[in-house]
């Protein structure tokens, strides 16, 4: 990823091959769905979205062998999702999902969910 300075998602999703900025378009379009009013932003120089308290609900980013969505995940989130991420790499602020494979989005639609509960309790 040469550039460094978006302003937009649309100008981070731009320097991908089309396959992977479909990916990225099915997180987006799931978000708004989960959380229609919320708000785009670029944080860290990849895509992130707040919600209306300015908590942040989740974060993307790709590379060249997977798309990563990434937040504080919570002990509870991860103990939630335990079971549906085996076989997935993850980390306490990143989730995996490779290129490979299809993007589970029933799986995300869920998690994104569970982010929005916890984001509006703080």
């Amino acid at each position: 990823m040469a550039k460094s300075n978006f302003n937009t998602i649309d100008e981070y999703h731009s320097i991908f091959p089309a396959d992977v900025i479909d990916r990225m378009q099915a997180i987006r379009e799931l978000v708004h769905k989960v959380a229609p009013d919320i708000e785009e932003v670029i944080s860290y120089q990849i895509p992130a979205f707040k919600i209306k308290n300015k908590n942040s609900l989740i974060y993307y980013s790709a590379y060249p062998k997977h798309l990563s969505l990434s937040s504080p995940w919570s002990e509870d989130f991860l103990k939630e999702f335990e079971s549906d991420l085996k076989g997935i790499k993850v980390s306490k602020s990143a989730i995996q999902f490779p290129h490979d494979k299809p993007l589970p989005l029933g799986l995300i639609e869920r998690m994104l969910q569970f982010r929005k509960e916890e984001c509006n309790k703080s």
